[in-house]
């Protein structure tokens, strides 16, 4: 019996292991390269030749300097994802920067490929996420401070607001090199070509004219 919990340790690392999102990487490197001519496709990114690869692509300066927050929902979010840090793929991870005005908005989204763990350095933030119909919908809510660490399950629509008086800013890690984004009132009310009126006064059960000021508007992106 001594050796149980050493087992259940050994069996859940490997478990972990196996249900990684991202497919582990079959080599040390492989940095994303525009060159078609590179001939090594993986993970939806061609490969730079490993002997070309330079330090310099694993670096990603894009952090240094806040997000602009001058905008309708008073947030900016910086992200290092694969597009534009090449030095990931493969390696199933990425980070984002979060920069809050006062009051300001990460408004509810998802993303369908990659769990998110959220660190506050500044501020005080307002985050939760949402189960999904099989969890009756269930809100999970907290109120963040500087240091706190709250995380976001992998598909599961979630935001963050900046409840205080001040300046917030937080820092993400997702599990996926390229985990998506999905504003959820942008892409209901935003699609291009529009989802029909029909559907959205039927399953939203409002006026044909609130769906129609709704899709008149201009959907910010602040990412």
């Amino acid at each position: 019996m001594q050796f149980l919990p050493i087992s259940f340790l050994v069996l859940a690392l490997a478990t972990a292991t196996a249900f990684a999102y991202d497919p582990s990487p079959l080599q040390d490197i492989c940095v994303a390269t525009n060159d078609l001519n590179s001939g090594v496709f993986v993970n939806g990114k061609f490969c730079k030749d490993p002997n070309q690869a330079s330090a310099d692509d694993f670096l990603f300066t894009g952090f240094r300097i806040p997000g602009n927050t001058s905008n309708p929902l008073g947030s900016k979010v910086t992200t290092a994802f694969v597009d534009q840090f090449p030095g990931l793929n493969t390696l199933g991870i990425s980070m984002a920067r979060l920069d809050f005005a006062p009051g300001g908005l990460n408004p509810p989204h998802t993303h369908p490929r990659g769990t998110e763990v959220l660190v506050v350095v500044e501020g005080t933030l307002l985050v939760g996420f949402v189960t999904s119909n099989q969890l009756n919908n269930t809100l999970f809510t907290k109120v963040l401070y500087k240091g706190d660490v709250f995380v976001f399950p992998i598909g599961l629509i979630h935001f963050q607001l900046n409840i205080g008086n001040t300046y917030a800013l937080a820092f993400a890690g997702l599990s996926s090199q390229n985990p998506g984004l999905i504003t959820i009132a942008n892409a209901v009310f935003g699609a291009k070509p529009p989802i029909s009126a029909d559907v959205l006064t039927k399953a939203f059960q409002v006026d044909k004219k609130v769906v129609d000021y709704l899709q008149a508007q201009f959907w910010y992106d602040n990412n």
